[in-house]
C-alpha cells in the first residue's frame, strides 16, 4: 500500500481543518435560506410580544424570509424560553425576552432550566424603559420626600401591588425600601391588568414599574408618578423627576428586551441577524411605534452583540447577589 507523500498528507490534514470554517462560511453567506423562528415566552399582545412583532416584521424585508413569531408562555416567561435554549444553534430559532426572562427568573426561580450567560449567545439589545413609583391618586404624599416621610411614619401600612412574586416589581421595591429605611407590604396579583386595575381603583397604595407598562393611566390622570429611577429624567415623562433628584442617588431600576440565539450559533450568522436587527431599529416607524409604549431604542453602539454581551453581564452581576441577599424567590 503506497503512503500519501509528506506534502499530500500536510495538505489534506489541512483541507481537515479548515472544512468545517469553510462549511460554517458557506452556510453563513447562504443564511437564511428558510423561515425563522422568533420564540416569544408571554402571549400576543403584551410589551415583549408588540416589540417582537414590530421587528420581525422589518426583519423579514432585509433577511428575504418569513419571520415567524412563536408565543410559548408559561412560568413567568421561562418555558419559552427553555424552549429556545434547547434549539439547535443554526440561527433559525431566535429568542425575544427581557430582564425578567434572562436576570430575574434564573435567581428567583428554584428549577430553572437553563442559564443565561452560558445557553445563549447575544443578538442585539433591542429597548429600554425605565421604572419608575407611581401611586393612587388619593394617597397624601406629594413628592417623594414626603412619601419617604410618610412611609416611615406608618411603617408595614402602605401596600404595593406585584405582579405574581419575584418579578422586578418585588425587587424594585425592595430595593427602595433598603436604599431609603422605609417598610410596606407588597400584594402579589395574577396578571399585570388586575393589579393596574386595584391601584387605580384605590384599594392598593403604590406600584414599582415599568414607565412602558404604565404610561397611559399616568397620562390619563388616572394615577400620579413620584420619581424615575433612572440617572436622568425619561423622555416619555419630562416631567417627572428622577430619584438622584429627589435625594435618593443611585437607586437605578431598568426594564430592557434583548434578543438571543442559542449557544454555538455561528458568529457570521449572529453578524447578520445583528445588522438585520440594526435597520429595524432605525426605521423610522418602528421607532415611532416603541416610543408610543414608553420604551426607548438605545444607540446603536448598545445594540450590538458584544456591548449587549457585558451589559447583560452587569445586570446579573448587580441583581443577583441582591436577590440572593433579599431572599426573593418566585412561587
Amino acid at each position: 500500500m503506497k503512503l500519501p507523500h509528506r506534502r499530500q498528507f500536510l495538505h489534506l490534514a489541512a483541507g481537515a481543518v479548515t472544512s468545517p470554517v469553510l462549511s460554517h462560511v458557506a452556510r453563513a453567506q447562504s443564511y437564511p435560506s428558510h423561515p425563522i423562528t422568533m420564540i416569544v415566552p408571554y402571549p400576543p399582545g403584551v410589551g415583549t410580544d408588540s416589540l417582537a412583532r414590530n421587528v420581525a416584521e422589518h426583519m423579514k424585508g432585509t433577511l428575504g424570509q418569513p419571520v415567524i413569531i412563536e408565543n410559548v408562555t408559561g412560568a413567568g416567561g421561562t418555558v419559552g424560553t427553555v424552549r429556545a435554549a434547547r434549539a439547535a444553534p443554526d440561527g433559525y430559532t431566535l429568542s425575544v425576552g427581557n430582564v425578567g426572562t434572562h436576570v430575574v427568573s434564573p435567581a428567583t426561580y428554584p428549577t430553572i432550566q437553563y442559564e443565561p450567560l452560558k445557553d445563549f449567545e447575544p443578538v442585539a439589545l433591542l429597548a429600554t424603559s425605565a421604572y419608575w413609583i407611581i401611586a393612587k391618586n388619593s394617597l397624601p404624599p406629594k413628592d417623594l420626600k414626603e412619601l419617604i416621610a410618610w412611609l416611615k411614619a406608618n411603617p408595614d401600612k402602605a401596600s404595593a401591588a406585584m405582579v405574581g412574586t419575584g418579578g422586578l416589581d418585588q425587587i424594585a421595591g425592595t430595593y427602595f425600601q433598603q436604599k431609603t429605611g422605609t417598610r410596606f407590604q407588597f400584594v402579589p396579583y395574577r396578571g399585570a391588568a388586575p393589579a393596574m386595575q386595584d391601584l387605580v381603583a384605590g384599594h392598593v397604595d403604590l406600584k414599582f414599574d415599568a414607565v412602558a407598562a404604565s404610561l397611559a393611566p399616568v397620562r390619563s390622570g388616572q394615577l400620579k408618578a413620584y420619581v424615575v429611577l433612572d440617572k436622568a429624567r425619561w423622555y416619555a415623562a419630562p416631567e417627572i423627576p428622577t430619584i438622584d433628584e429627589m435625594g435618593v442617588p443611585g437607586t437605578h431600576v431598568t426594564f430592557w428586551f434583548g434578543m438571543w440565539v442559542p449557544k454555538a450559533t455561528p458568529k457570521p450568522v449572529i453578524a447578520k441577524l445583528s445588522g438585520a436587527v440594526a435597520e429595524a431599529l432605525a426605521d423610522p416607524a418602528v421607532r415611532q411605534r416603541v416610543a408610543d409604549f414608553g420604551a426607548e431604542i438605545p444607540p446603536r453602539d448598545q445594540q450590538t452583540p458584544e456591548a449587549f454581551g457585558a451589559f447583560h453581564k452587569a445586570e446579573i452581576e448587580k441583581w443577583w447577589p441582591f436577590i440572593k441577599a433579599a431572599n426573593i424567590k418566585a412561587e
